[in-house]
């Protein structure tokens, strides 16, 4: 899925995530980025893509590439179609990305079949090169092609995991749920919600990561507590919008979605 804005993507830096990354682009250096599912990964790399336009050009081209275990080399790179009663060859993301320029985005990359990721090797080091295989030549990437991969190491299990060979051929940036403050920021220009209720949203959230471990599940990310104040934020109370995009959305277990409510209940007391 290529991303095209008007107007600079929304993002605040966390630590220097910006300088890395715009010295890995300059330096035509791989980026791996680690973090939470929701953290802000994605909308970084939107950031980064307006940040680093040309003049003339405008921002970077982001292509995104959701991995999975059907993701097959032909998804990435291309393959015969046919078309008026021939087959035309159409481009993937992958070499679509590495002939005009930009960043192709390869979004949770451990959960992609194996043999599909050795297609990358050789766009991670200094050669450069995308072989295609059913076309019989090689690509030399595009000066400004740039290869960015996600993962989420604390929800990735052993079998499913970053080799050591793999990781190493990328500079890799940490993202973490922002800090308090800078959450707050976020889900009040995101959501539209008034600035006290992104205090209660992030109180709620907080509470929860602190004891994420013990209830057996992922804390709630940046991304579902904007959810819940686009529901606030469009009339709904805010301790159903907190049932319905925090505790239900978390979790598939009663137990969860009880101890979730009566926190949340405690936090929007108030509004009752």
């Amino acid at each position: 899925m290529s991303a095209a804005t008007t107007k600079e993507p929304f993002y605040i830096p966390q630590a220097d995530e910006v300088d890395i990354f715009r010295a890995a682009y300059l330096s035509r250096t791989p980026v791996l980025l680690k973090g939470p599912t929701g953290c802000g990964k994605t909308r970084f790399l939107e950031y980064m893509a307006w940040n680093l336009a040309d003049e003339d050009d405008g921002p970077l081209r982001l292509e995104t590439v959701s991995c999975n275990d059907d993701l097959t080399v032909g998804d990435l790179v291309g393959r015969y179609v046919l078309e008026d009663g021939g087959t035309t060859w159409m481009d993937g993301p992958l070499l679509s990305v590495a002939k005009t320029g930009g960043i192709c985005y390869l979004d949770e990359i451990v959960e992609a079949r194996k043999d599909t990721m050795v297609v990358i090797h050789s766009l991670t080091d200094h050669r450069r090169l995308l072989p295609v295989t059913r076309l019989g030549t090689t690509f030399e990437a595009h000066e400004h092609f740039q290869l960015v991969v996600s993962y989420n190491p604390g929800y990735q299990s052993t079998v499913k995991d970053l080799k050591d060979s793999t990781r190493q051929r990328f500079v890799a940036i940490e993202l973490d749920f922002p800090p308090e403050d800078v959450e707050i920021q976020v889900i009040v220009h995101e959501a539209g919600v008034e600035r006290d209720i992104a205090e209660r949203l992030c109180l709620v959230a907080r509470k929860i990561r602190s004891i994420q471990e013990d209830m057996m599940v992922e804390g709630p990310s940046s991304r579902v507590l904007i959810h819940t104040g686009r529901l606030i934020q469009n009339n709904v109370p805010a301790r159903k919008a907190c049932n319905a995009a925090i505790a239900l959305a978390i979790s598939d277990d009663p137990e969860v979605h009880a101890a979730v409510r009566e926190l949340t209940n405690a936090v929007f007391a108030s509004d009752d």
